[in-house]
């Protein structure tokens, strides 16, 4: 038999082994595709809309455009936000068919009209005042689901907003990474399961209000309503059991009777707080009288890093939210932090960037500043100036963080996200205040006009601020479209997907943002089955 030469015989071995190796990336790439991003990070201002930004940067630096920290990353744009429920809503009032299939996906866009759910041509192009010819009517419209519905104003709640965030599902308010209809087995994997799944990293959500409320809640557990918070918080605690939470809905603070009143467990039962204090798993961080909530928190991230353990923070005040943030109104723009024993949302950022660097496979972190939008629904400008100026501290906190030498986080391979889950209020700015001052801000009572909404603490003086579709006050979420920002790896994803559902605009979806999200992490759709995703 003939031998061959030497040097062919390793050109033939190279050939084979590249083949080899071709064939089985080909096997890797049906479950996922290649990363541009290792860690991420999600900032979501709950009800934060445009306005609410501008008003912020007003009052901190005295120009009400482009100067919070966020609105200067690399990406701009804005996002829908509707879910099934304003859909259908919107869908019955034109009579055009509803959508009630529990198995809807909206990337298959052949049985439904993305402009059902937001149409740019009637709320505008870009989030007020950017684009200012969003018809009024059109989002302050009481509509009906059906004939015996007593109809409400269309628009998404956390729970489901989140969910389309977290799983790239629209669903019905009230859902926590669930499918429409709650039908049985119908949980949604979200973005912090799958990468846990697939990659072996690591998980947390930090937020300014309860730790079971919608927002974290629909990205570490699932639930077919929002009100279950006891159920929701035991899966986060011994089932999902992610690498880091911190919130509030401490039970000892969250009844104003302390722990021995009716109301101290809402948000978590006794059960999972006992197992808490007696983990041998996390590290727990509460809040004590008289200390500082965010030395003790950072002190207990420590911790937990040297003894390879997990971190639950668990804070909050009466009603289960940190103790909201009050602007002087004396020009100084200085804010004075509504507790000491509670930490910031940036104390709370550092601590779970802390913990979660210590996976070197990386994390995914939400982080969300919830005051604000439980000040838009009681028209409360004062402590939702609070509200936006903790979160840009909480963006500057994570900037630097990644600039820190020293560890792995590098804006090349970590990508941060700034966004809203909906609007609330419909707030308008009629006069650019200069700063560090705040409109006049009166308690609703005897001295408001009469016509105006019971349910909201302030009025204002309409050549200041207006809040309401007919500028008489609103508890409400809205339709409007949200402020989106990106910096870092993987942030360019998001041109690829502008204008898909709204040609001629620049508008992504909700339900796009967890597609950039995980094409950037280079994950498969545990959903769907596929890796990355269409548009």
């Amino acid at each position: 038999m003939m031998q061959l030469p030497r040097k062919r015989k390793k050109q033939l071995f190279q050939t084979l082994f590249c083949l080899i190796m071709l064939a089985l990336s080909g096997c890797c790439a049906a479950h996922s595709t290649s990363a541009t991003a290792k860690y991420l990070i999600l900032v979501i201002g709950d009800g934060m809309q445009l306005e609410h930004e501008r008003a912020a940067s007003n009052y901190l630096f005295g120009t009400p455009d482009g100067a919070l920290r966020h609105q200067q990353f690399s990406y701009r744009g804005a996002a829908s936000t509707w879910d099934l429920t304003t859909y259908n809503r919107y869908a019955f009032s034109y009579g055009a068919p509803q959508i009630t299939d529990s198995a809807f996906d909206p990337q298959d866009r052949s049985g439904y009209t993305p402009t059902l759910g937001y149409d740019p041509d009637q709320g505008g192009k870009r989030p007020y005042p950017l684009d200012s010819s969003g018809q009024t009517a059109y989002f302050g419209t009481r509509l009906k689901t059906n004939t015996t519905d007593r109809g409400a104003f269309p628009a998404t709640d956390s729970a489901a907003a989140a969910t389309a965030l977290a799983s790239g599902f629209k669903t019905d308010s009230g859902n926590i990474a669930w499918r429409s209809g709650a039908p049985d087995n119908s949980r949604l994997a979200t973005i912090a399961e799958m990468y846990r799944n697939q990659r072996q990293a690591a998980t947390g959500v930090v937020t300014t209000v309860p730790f079971s409320h919608a927002t974290p809640a629909a990205f570490v557990s699932h639930n077919r309503s929002r009100d279950n918070y006891g159920a929701i918080a035991r899966e986060i605690i011994t089932s999902v059991r992610p690498e880091v939470v911190i919130g509030g809905g401490h039970p000892g603070y969250n009844d104003p009777a302390g722990i021995s009143g009716s109301n101290a467990f809402q948000y978590i039962d006794a059960p999972e707080y006992a197992r808490l204090k007696n983990s041998s798993e996390y590290v727990l961080a509460e809040r004590s009288a008289g200390m500082d909530g965010g030395a003790a928190l950072l002190a207990k991230a420590d911790q937990a890093v040297g003894s390879d353990k997990k971190l639950f923070g668990l804070f909050g005040g009466t009603g289960g939210n940190f103790e909201l943030h009050t602007p002087n109104n004396d020009g100084s723009a200085r804010i004075t932090r509504g507790s000491l024993e509670n930490p910031t949302l940036a104390d709370a950022a550092r601590a779970a960037i802390r913990v979660l660097s210590h996976n070197r496979n990386g994390f995914f972190l939400l982080v969300e500043q919830g005051d604000i939008d439980w000040s838009n629904h009681i028209n409360n400008y004062s402590s939702m100036i609070g509200g936006v100026w903790d979160l840009d501290n909480a963006v500057q906190a994570i900037e630097s963080y990644i600039d820190q030498p020293g560890d792995d986080l590098t804006w090349n391979n970590t990508l941060v996200i700034v966004t809203a889950d909906h609007g609330n209020s419909y707030m308008r700015l009629t006069k650019d205040l200069p700063k560090g001052k705040l409109p006049t801000q009166t308690p609703n009572g005897p001295g408001a006009p009469s016509d105006y909404d019971r349910s909201v603490a302030y009025f204002y003086d309409p050549t200041e601020v207006t809040y309401g579709f007919n500028r008489k006050g609103m508890n409400s979420h809205t339709n409007e479209l949200v402020s989106l920002y990106a910096r870092g790896a993987g942030s360019r994803l998001f041109n690829d997907f502008e204008g898909s559902w709204y040609p001629g605009t620049r508008i992504l979806d909700n339900t796009q943002i967890f597609r950039v999200m995980i094409k950037a992490l280079g994950l498969r759709d545990e959903n769907r089955g596929k890796a990355g995703g269409s548009r």
